[in-house]
């Protein structure tokens, strides 16, 4: 017996009888499973343990780990799938989703984008398949058997394609897709090898980057214009410069210190080099760039400052924080205006006039810090009783249009050059909208959340493309350009460079340039738009219409 000990068989025995006791003995007790993933804690003791003791100071008993092989097979016995869902979104802290404003849409991921969407559906789902289907076979007793009335058997022709009677053989094509090498279908080839449409791409920096001490940062005021003589002027504090874009000339126009007083918007004339000023008192003064000579002063122009001023030909039309719109011929001497307009509850803030149409039958469109838009017909309003006349023999036109949608302040105004009677108008920080009118019926066409305060707007004249410039915003992307496609509103570029608020947009009369100011004190100029197409169109002699002066 001392021989049959020792052998490998009684060893195994004894090992055997030693599970077993080990076995009849108390269990642990179970690891406690991780609710939150479905899965058991690991086996492995914690940091903060000593190996080999429990939480009671006994000493546990090593447990032999079973053996799987080569496969790890999960055990989810202990896990309860649907409490660990809903305790999975409990131990996140709940944290509000931002808005996210709309980013710069890459032109060439969407463009993939699409091309892979139509393979997709090419291959997936194709309209009319052309891959052959597996042969089926005739069942038996169907065609009964006959005798071949041919007598050469072993006579073979070419198949023909004229012949009707005649399958198709789809071997002879050497075209076919059993042929070809390629993963996808004929389709999808001829899609990926297609020409793609060359694609617009926009200078992210600015090529020149002027300082402007004393800038302001103020919403309601319009400190920047260029001229269709391509001057820039621009009001610092008190002063009004000039800077010529062909030479980088900067010359002083005029300094109102004397007076105490500070500019508060400037516009230039549509062709000329007629520059109005306006000013926090309310004065209003005209002068002529070319000579820095001043031709007209209006002392008492408005009651409060005028922050707004758009020109129609020799019509120049002011907005106040008086909520008043006054209209002025500056080839009068009467400080009078000929028309007052009055719907504002609250500071005008914004002034654009339609003058594509000419300058009889322009359109004007003001915002107003009281969330409202108005659209005006100097011609007389085209409802009953439109126009009414006070005690003081002055007429006070009534908008044609309001529109209430806006729910902050109306600063951003752009007529479209491209579709007449198109309106773009920008809210401020409480509503973060851009929204098109039709201002022939008074409808809303469409309307754009930018995610930030917008400031100004402006259409190129070389696409059909609006530029919008921002300020507060919600979310991380804050101060930035934006060019958008119309009327698609996808976004062409964002352009980032200005540490404040971009307060103050202009265009070059190419139509290539656009400068923003903000209240970081620069002035940032950029390449946003393509040139434009300057085909020489040769003039007929016969045509005498052009020599009618």
């Amino acid at each position: 017996m001392a021989s049959f000990s020792s052998t490998p068989f009684a060893k195994r025995l004894r090992a055997a009888k030693t599970q077993d006791s080990e076995d009849n003995s108390p269990k642990r007790s179970r690891s406690r499973p991780n609710l939150v993933f479905g899965v058991c804690a690991p086996s492995t003791p914690s940091l903060d343990s000593f190996p080999g003791t429990s939480e009671s100071g006994a000493t546990d008993t090593t447990v032999a780990a079973k053996d799987y092989g080569d496969r790890f097979v999960p055990s989810r016995d202990l896990g309860d799938l649907r409490t660990s869902f809903h305790l999975l979104g409990d131990m996140s802290p709940s944290t509000s989703a931002k808005r996210l404003i709309p980013t710069e849409s890459d032109a060439l991921k969407e463009q993939a984008n699409s091309i892979f969407a139509s393979i997709l559906h090419t291959e997936v789902a194709p309209s009319s398949p052309v891959r052959a289907s597996s042969p089926v076979r005739q069942p038996a007793g169907s065609v009964p058997p006959s005798t071949p009335t041919r007598k050469r058997l072993f006579n073979f022709n070419t198949p023909s394609r004229s012949n009707p009677a005649t399958p198709d053989r789809r071997m002879d094509t050497p075209n076919d897709e059993a042929y070809s090498m390629s993963p996808v279908r004929q389709e999808s080839r001829q899609l990926l090898e297609s020409p793609r449409r060359k694609l617009r791409s926009v200078c992210k920096t600015p090529y020149r980057v002027l300082d402007a001490p004393e800038l302001a940062d103020d919403f309601y005021l319009n400190l920047v214009d260029w001229a269709s003589t391509n001057v820039l002027s621009v009001g610092l504090g008190s002063c009004v410069y000039l800077w010529t874009a062909h030479t980088a000339a900067v010359s002083k126009l005029c300094d109102l210190s004397d007076s105490a007083d500070t500019v508060s918007s400037v516009a230039w004339v549509q062709k000329g080099s007629t520059l109005a000023i306006g000013t926090l008192s309310g004065r209003m003064y005209i002068y002529d760039a070319h000579t820095l000579q001043r031709l007209r002063t209006y002392s008492q122009a408005h009651t409060n400052r005028i922050g707004a001023l758009s020109w129609n030909g020799h019509v120049l039309t002011s907005g106040s924080r008086d909520r008043m719109i006054y209209h002025r011929d500056v080839r009068e001497m009467d400080q009078k205006p000929f028309m007052k307009s009055a719907a504002h509850k609250q500071e005008v803030c914004g002034l654009r006039w339609n003058a594509e149409s000419g300058v009889q039958s322009a359109t004007l469109a003001s915002g107003g810090n009281d969330n409202k838009v108005c659209i005006w017909d100097l011609r007389g309003s085209k409802r009953a009783g439109g126009r009414r006349a006070t005690s003081g023999n002055d007429e006070i036109d009534v908008p044609i249009w309001k529109f209430h949608e806006h729910t902050a302040a109306v600063k951003a105004l752009a007529w479209d050059p491209h579709v007449s009677g198109v309106l773009a108008t920008g809210g401020g920080t409480a509503d973060k909208h851009i929204r098109f009118w039709n201002t022939q019926n008074g409808s809303l066409l469409n309307q754009l959340d930018t995610g930030s305060q917008v400031c100004n707007l402006t259409w190129s004249l070389t696409s059909h493309e609006l530029v919008s410039s921002h300020g507060f915003s919600s979310t991380t992307a804050q101060n930035q350009i934006c060019i958008w496609k119309y009327p698609s509103l996808d976004m062409v570029a964002s352009l980032t460079g200005h540490t404040h608020r971009v307060l103050y947009l202009a265009m070059s009369p190419d139509g290539e340039t656009i400068v923003t100011g903000a209240g970081d004190e620069t002035l940032r100029f950029w390449n946003a738009f393509p040139k434009q197409d300057r085909r020489e169109t040769r003039e007929s002699r016969l045509d005498y219409g052009r020599l009618i002066r």
